[in-house]
């Protein structure tokens, strides 16, 4: 037996199994989840702020540009960079990061994914899935926490403004 042959019976073999599968997994009411496109992160990112307990980011449609602000525990930072997608359900946030000791380069992904209407995201690469937004949305989903204003740009950019001052006194100038 040539191995075309081979491997046009192994394909013919799979390709009968993978219904007999799916039928399987629907009887036990199980979807497979799917990845999130990119179309779909970008309407649920584009032009929101991300509020976190310590400050936000804010995911602008203009150039994607990306800008966030925090204070940890009296710590604070401010990020300036550029949010991607893509169709596997990856959001990335790739920014520098600044502070009073510092910048630095940091990129954070989540993953998307979803089970008929519910969103479920993890950090990658490999925080726990949890869910992102129910079928009915619930007050404490995390797609809650996206709001269509931008609460993070002018604290970041007087924090900005602060540390370059600081960064001037210490040269002298």
């Amino acid at each position: 037996m040539s191995i075309g042959s081979r491997l046009y019976g192994a394909a013919l073999a799979l390709s009968l199994c993978l219904p007999v599968a799916a039928h399987g997994a629907e009887a036990a009411g199980k979807k497979a989840p799917t990845p999130l496109s990119a179309y779909e992160l970008y309407r649920i990112y584009g032009d929101r702020t991300w509020t976190w307990g310590t400050g936000g980011g804010h995911f602008f449609d203009d150039g994607r540009r990306f800008v966030a602000w925090t204070n940890d525990k009296g710590k604070q930072s401010f990020a300036e960079g550029r949010w991607v997608v893509d169709d596997f359900g990856q959001l990335c946030m790739r920014a520098t990061w600044t502070n009073a000791e510092g910048a630095g380069r940091a990129s954070t992904c989540f993953g998307h994914q979803k089970i008929g209407k519910v969103i479920y995201q993890r950090r990658q690469p490999d925080g726990n899935w949890y869910v992102f937004r129910h079928a009915t949305a619930r007050d404490d989903d995390e797609f809650r926490k996206l709001i269509p204003v931008d609460t993070v740009s002018a604290k970041a950019r007087e924090l900005k403004q602060v540390l370059l001052s600081q960064e001037v006194a210490r040269k002298g100038g």
